[in-house]
């Protein structure tokens, strides 16, 4: 009786093939995935806390900001829907960070496989889970009476425009994971930077009601020009210059933090 050996498909110099590394990556993507099965805390993250963000700024601040919550929400909700998605951007980092303490990444490169799928599959699957938030937030704003008047087109181009956002935004968690000592530190410095660039941005309140000195930095602040692209998109206003101002902005993150990102994790995986 003779043993097999089980290889993963190579070029001639020894790395995997590309269609090999691709369905790698789906697998690692679909891992991080039903993890959610076996770790019901998760579920809180990506469900009962955006549905706590939206509730709670309907009803603390919609009386005050608007006269009546549906009035607010309706300004409102594509700013939540922003601010939660940077915050989860974070849960990447935090993931990769406990990963790479724990050992799991250590396991992973011992195994015959493309030393980028357990990256590209944790993305994967973190920008999948930040789908299904943003869809269940706008399912329950809908409920809390929040009306999307852009149309289908609209609200798909808003959807598309917020996971490339996303996926620019994840390469700086990636390189924040792989820097920090510990879980904890990287939820420090993910409220540290997160809450000061979405409360200075029009993301909750309109620009024109803040000081003339703080109005320079929220108009060029990303978050400004995303939350006021996808609120255009969904429910009508300017679009094109948020939009492209959006993507400028996806565009200038992913060139800086991906080579860096990529760096730190060869050096650590």
């Amino acid at each position: 009786m003779t043993a097999t050996t089980i290889t993963a498909p190579l070029t001639k110099s020894g790395r995997v093939r590309p269609g090999a590394a691709l369905r790698q990556t789906g697998t690692m993507a679909w891992r991080s995935l039903v993890s959610v099965k076996h770790n019901p805390l998760e579920l809180v993250d990506y469900s009962i806390t955006p549905i706590m963000f939206v509730f709670l700024f309907t009803y603390v601040f919609g009386g005050q900001m608007a006269g009546s919550p549906e009035e607010y929400l309706q300004y409102a909700l594509p700013g939540i829907i922003v601010q939660n998605t940077l915050f989860m951007s974070m849960y990447t980092a935090m993931a990769l960070n406990s990963d790479l303490t724990k050992g799991v990444f250590d396991r992973l490169r011992s195994l015959p496989i493309a030393r980028s799928a357990p990256l590209f599959g944790r993305i994967t699957a973190d920008l999948a889970k930040q789908l299904w938030a943003m869809l269940l937030m706008i399912g329950i704003g809908a409920v809390l009476g929040f009306r999307i008047t852009g149309g289908a087109g609209g609200f798909i181009v808003a959807g598309l425009l917020l996971m490339v956002f996303a996926a620019a935004v994840s390469w700086s968690a990636v390189l924040i994971g792989m820097l920090a000592g510990d879980p904890e530190k990287v939820q420090v410095f993910a409220f540290v930077l997160i809450f000061p660039i979405t409360f200075t941005s029009s993301a909750f309140v309109r620009v024109e009601t803040m000081p003339g000195w703080l109005q320079a930095w929220v108009d060029i602040n990303p978050v400004t020009h995303l939350s006021d692209a996808f609120r255009g998109l969904l429910v009508g206003g300017a679009v094109a210059e948020p939009v492209l101002w959006s993507l400028a902005w996806a565009a200038a993150i992913a060139a800086v933090f991906f080579p860096l990102a990529m760096r730190a994790y060869r050096a650590r995986a």
